[in-house]
This record gives C-alpha cells, sequence and structure tokens, in this order.
C-alpha cells in the first residue's frame, strides 16, 4: 500500500459547504476476504450481515426456442452470525429444489411475496452446519436481464443470439443471488449452447469455438452480482495485444478490431495513473443493435454496441470508460445504487484521463465541454432543485436505474476534477492510486469516501466544498467551465452561418464527431425547416453512418419540424435499440399531439427489438400500454 496521508484530520471532521447554484497486472487467483462496512441496500431482500455468499456456481443449458435458461445454481457463503435461513433475491425465476450439497438432503425453502422491479425474496432453511446448497431452477421467457434475438435481428441474419444485461437489479432474473452490489463472489460456469455458436461469460474465455458446445468458465477474482453477463451467438475472436481482443459477429469482426486498435496503449495508460490492472484480460464483445447501453463494463469481457464502430476511432472514448470501470466499480464498487456516482463520476474522469495521455489534452477538453453541456441539460430536465440532482441518490422504493442519468456521471468527474485542480495533479493521482489499492475488490460508500478523502488531505480540499457537491442540489457555483480551442473555431463557422454565409462554404474541414456534435448542439433556437434543409444539402446529414451524429441530427430535426429527416429518424428508431439514443429522440416526439401519436407507431414496430432497459423508459415517455390481445 502507498501511504499519502497529509495533516490527517480528526475522525469524524467536516468540509466546508460551497454555495449552490440553486443553494442546496495480474492476481494471485485467491483474494483474501476484506471487512466491509454492513450498509443497508434497499434493493435487495438479501442480509449479507448475517450471511454473504462467497462463491457461485453455475450449471445452465441455454434454450433458444423456449427462449429459457435451466439448470443449477451452487452457492457456497460464509456466516458471520451463525444464522439459520439464508436469504436471496429472485425475480420471475422457477425454483424447482433446493438441496444441501453437505448431505444431499432437499430443503425447505420459500418465495416471498412479488414487489414492483425489486422481485420476491427467496429465503433457505439451513440445518446446523450447512455449506453450500443447490439450487435447480429455470428462467422464464420474459426475463428482463435476457435479450433472445432472432436471426434477422443479427448482423449475420443466420443464427440466433443471446446476451444478459445485469446491472442494475436484474441478475435475479436469471440467476437466484444476493443481487447487490455489497457482496462479492467468486464464479465458475458450465455453459450448454446449441454446438454452432460460442458462449462468453465476465470470465476467462475461450477464443474458438467448442465442438460439443459445452463451455467452461471461471472467474477467479470477486464481483457483485451485476458483472454476472453471458452472451451466446455466432461469434469469432480477434487479437488486439498480448492482453486484448474483441469477439464479433464474423461480418463485424475486423471492423472492431481495426476501431479497437489502441486497446493495448489504453491499458498502459491508465496502469501508469491508477496501478496494475489485476483481471489479467481486457477483451471486447460487440452486441447486436438492440444492446441497451454504450457499453457494459463486465469484467474481462466489456460488452459494446456497434454505434461506435465509426469507422475513424472517433468515439473510442466509450472503450476508455469502460476499460476505466476496471479500476472504479469492478474493482472498488458503489455500495448501494444510491452511490452510483462513486461508480460513473470516477469512471468519466478516469476515461478523460486516459483520452488525454492517447489524444492529447486538447481532444480531452473537447470531450470535457460536451460533458458540460449534457451536465446543464439534464440538471434543466430535472429541476434544479431535484435531489437527482444530488451525487448521493435517494432511490428507496424506486427502480435503481432511475439514477442513471448524466448527473452521477458528469456532476460526479466536474467534483473529482475541480480537487484535481484544487490540490494539484500529482496528489490527486496519488490519493486514486492509494484509493484503488487500499480498497481494492471491496464496495464503498459515499459517507466512507468522504471520510478517507479528508483523513487524506486534512483541510486542502475545504474550497471545494465537497458536502454541497455530494448532498446539495443542481450545479454548485464553482462547477468547473473547461474551454476548448477546437469547438471555439466550430462557433466561429455557427455564427459565419448566421450571418449569411452559405453552408456549403463553411470550413468545417475534417471534422470529428465531437465538433459535430457541438455544431449540431449550438444551432441557434431560430433556425427553421428551411435552414435544417440547407444544412442537410450541404452535408447529408440525415446519411450520417455516425450513430452519435445522426443522432443529434435527428433530434434537432424534430425540434425544428424538418419533416424531410424522418425517414431516416423511422430507420434509426427501428434499428437502434441504445437508450442514450432513444431517450431524446422519443421525448422530442413527445411533446407534440402529432409527434406523439408518430411516435406511437414506430413504436410499436421497434419496441420488440429494444431491450427491457429501454423499453421501461421509453413506455413512460409515450405513455404506452400494449395493445390489447385481438385488437
Amino acid at each position: 500500500m502507498r501511504s499519502i496521508r497529509w495533516t490527517p484530520l480528526a475522525a469524524g471532521a467536516l468540509l466546508v459547504v460551497a454555495s449552490c447554484a440553486p443553494p442546496g497486472g495480474e492476481i494471485e487467483p485467491e483474494i483474501p476476504e476484506r471487512a466491509e462496512p454492513a450498509v443497508s441496500d434497499t434493493h435487495s431482500f438479501s442480509r449479507p450481515h448475517e450471511i454473504a455468499v462467497s462463491h457461485l456456481e453455475l450449471d445452465l443449458t441455454v434454450d433458444f426456442d423456449r427462449r429459457q435458461l435451466s439448470g443449477t445454481a451452487v452457492l457456497e457463503w460464509v456466516n458471520k452470525s451463525g444464522a439459520e435461513r439464508l436469504y436471496l433475491d429472485a425475480r420471475g425465476l422457477d425454483i424447482n429444489q433446493v438441496r444441501s450439497l453437505d448431505d444431499g438432503s432437499e430443503l425447505n425453502f420459500q418465495l416471498g411475496e412479488e414487489v414492483p422491479f425489486l422481485g420476491q425474496e427467496l429465503s433457505v432453511a439451513l440445518p446446523e452446519g450447512t455449506r453450500a446448497i443447490e439450487i435447480a431452477y429455470s428462467t422464464r421467457p420474459d426475463a428482463e436481464a435476457l435479450q433472445w434475438l432472432e436471426p434477422v435481428q443479427t448482423a449475420g441474419g443466420r443464427h440466433p443470439f443471446l446476451f444478459t444485461q445485469s446491472q442494475a437489479i436484474l441478475a435475479r432474473t436469471w440467476v437466484p443471488c444476493q443481487d447487490t452490489p455489497g457482496v462479492r463472489f467468486t464464479y465458475g460456469a458450465t455453459v450448454r449452447v446449441p454446438a454452432e455458436l460460442m458462449a462468453l461469460m465476465s470470465a476467462e474465455n475461450p477464443t474458438g469455438r467448442s465442438a460439443d458446445g459445452v463451455y467452461r468458465f471461471e472467474m477467479r477474482q470477486r464481483i457483485p452480482s451485476y458483472l454476472l453477463a453471458l452472451a451466446v451467438g455466432d461469434l469469432e475472436f480477434r487479437s488486439l495485444g498480448p492482453r486484448s481482443g474483441v469477439y464479433a459477429e464474423p461480418s463485424l469482426v475486423e471492423r472492431a478490431a481495426w476501431e479497437f486498435a489502441e486497446v493495448e496503449q489504453m491499458m498502459a495508460a491508465t496502469e501508469k495513473l491508477y496501478g496494475p490492472y489485476r483481471w489479467e484480460r481486457y477483451d471486447l464483445l460487440v452486441l447486436p443493435p438492440s444492446f441497451p447501453f454504450g457499453g457494459m463494463e463486465n469484467p474481462r469481457l466489456t460488452f459494446a454496441t456497434p454505434t461506435i464502430l465509426a469507422g475513424d476511432r472517433s468515439l473510442v472514448a466509450l472503450v476508455a470508460h469502460e476499460l476505466a470501470h476496471s479500476w472504479s466499480g469492478n474493482l472498488v464498487t458503489n455500495a448501494t445504487w444510491n452511490d452510483f456516482w462513486l461508480n460513473e463520476g470516477f469512471t468519466s474522469y478516469i476515461e478523460n484521463r486516459i483520452m488525454e495521455e492517447i489524444k492529447g489534452p486538447e481532444y480531452a477538453a473537447m470531450l470535457r465541454v460536451l460533458s458540460h453541456q449534457d451536465l446543464r441539460r439534464e440538471i434543466e430536465d430535472l429541476g434544479p432543485y431535484s435531489t437527482d440532482t444530488h451525487l448521493f441518490l435517494d432511490l428507496a422504493g424506486r427502480n435503481p436505474d432511475d439514477g442513471m442519468t448524466a448527473v452521477p456521471y458528469d456532476k460526479g468527474a466536474a467534483l473529482l476534477r475541480l480537487l484535481e485542480e484544487t490540490l494539484g495533479r500529482e496528489r490527486w493521482d496519488a490519493f486514486l492510486l492509494d484509493y484503488f489499492d487500499t480498497h481494492a475488490f471491496q464496495s464503498m460508500d459515499t459517507a466512507r469516501f468522504v471520510a478517507f478523502l479528508e483523513e487524506s488531505f486534512g483541510d486542502a480540499p475545504q474550497p471545494v466544498g465537497v458536502h454541497a457537491w455530494v448532498y446539495g442540489p443542481g450545479i454548485p457555483e464553482n462547477l468547473p467551465i473547461p474551454e476548448s480551442e477546437t469547438l471555439e473555431a466550430v462557433e466561429r463557422q455557427i455564427a459565419s452561418w448566421r450571418r449569411g454565409a452559405p453552408a456549403r462554404d463553411l470550413a468545417i474541414g475534417a471534422w470529428t464527431t465531437h465538433e459535430w456534435l457541438h455544431f449540431l448542439r449550438s444551432l441557434p433556437k431560430e433556425v427553421d425547416a428551411a435552414g435544417m434543409s440547407e444544412l442537410d444539402h450541404a452535408f447529408r446529414l440525415s446519411e450520417s453512418g455516425n450513430a452519435e451524429i445522426l443522432c443529434a441530427w435527428l433530434t434537432e430535426a424534430v425540434r425544428k419540424g424538418y419533416r424531410p429527416a424522418y425517414p431516416a429518424l423511422e430507420r434509426f428508431l427501428t434499428s437502434v435499440g441504445r437508450r442514450k439514443f432513444l431517450k431524446p429522440l422519443y421525448t422530442e416526439l413527445a411533446k407534440t399531439a402529432e409527434g406523439l401519436a408518430w411516435a406511437r407507431k414506430v413504436y410499436a414496430e421497434a419496441r420488440p427489438g429494444y431491450h427491457a432497459i429501454s423499453t421501461g423508459t421509453i413506455d413512460e415517455i409515450l405513455g404506452w400500454r400494449e395493445p390489447a390481445e385481438g385488437s
């Protein structure tokens, strides 16, 4: 451990509150157990302060015809209190039998009342001395973590595809477990799939197909349940370097390997800053377009959307983000979903530091400007006094997905940037290095982080007003305002166009994705459909193959009533399932009666291809109700 303690404070010291506006490497397989605080998680029925699961062993068969996983889950644990019952989370699981692995006897179990989005409490009676149990179970076709895709929904069009999305609390829909980020465990799995397909997990993976369709996986580092992941499809592997590679469908794998060629460089840059990579390998899997997120940081196997295959490596900051999670999130994990900013704020900050190392300070500055814009737009949408604009959230009684806004990402990263500027980069980097080393493979809650910061730096961070940032609403007055010379040049082109210069004469040169995003976000409110038409004819924006640019353009097209873009909008909505893109488009459409009617018509066609995480968001935006059977 690296010691970097400066001017320790007495326990319980507080940081000064600033005013707000509005106010308010490889590792050994065996990892030693560490004492972790008992933090209450309102999103789990489990009681890890009594019994904490330490190892999971899965034996599953994947049935595409029935859209079902079936088999067994073996659980081992540490009984901290001599408890006589084990409490687990389950949602929509058919539990067939629970038996003791000590003597083979069948054990009594109970499923509690169904609770919206939480599922059911699964409790198992434990005779004295029971050390492990086996649960025989199966999933249901509508399990929200599981996305079953028909061949037509894949790039190849010949084979079906399955992928999971366990974050935030969907692991319980495909595995009976203690579904809380406050519990970490190792796992192994045997997975049986059709012989023509390959299975992958967030674990040690094969690089070639098994002849009999049986795959064996091991994850020797302890992870929380939301990082359990499985994918099955027609996949091929390409190496990116000695510790990295990419999996994708055959028609995409070469494009993906080219796009992600900088991964090893990113790994080296992050290790230089924050210590060794502790997960042995870093591979990526490019999923079909229905994947609801840009990426998911499943350890050893990041799941990634195909929308980042821009053909110019301009969107690889997303890869840097998911790689950064190997330190912030996967290594040191938010203890509850109220502490989500400890995962995403840290990761967004580190992502920017990686991109600065790889692409230079000006490139990183462009990304910070766009992040700043995202945060201000989110605060405006949520309302400046909303508790959802706090970094430490209150999600009791709500779906934790409600907390997945720009606030934990961008406000969190801005706080860390401000601390860096206040304390000095050298001291701040040393602190983060120590933070990850000291708390490796542990869960972290907000109060403990603030205490660790106080212990490490003494009075030095007082001008920042950490408590106001963490526990207060809105945007603090000392929010860093990023600047980018490159984006200022873009603004000059917008000003030139507003003064009457033809769009075709603008000096766009070889603008990057980030310059185009800034251009589109900065379009004056008074631009009408005629102005949009001029831009479209000059730059063919409705035909863009870059999903980020196209989404930004289509959002503006809806706002400004530019109907010629609607065929492209319909194609986009029916072919892409990434929630980041869907949410602003459907939100804009829903602002008028005509737009809402059009959106519902398109959504009826598109919805079966979206993941449940995306449909949950869009259903609410559109006031969607499933049509009655036979109507």
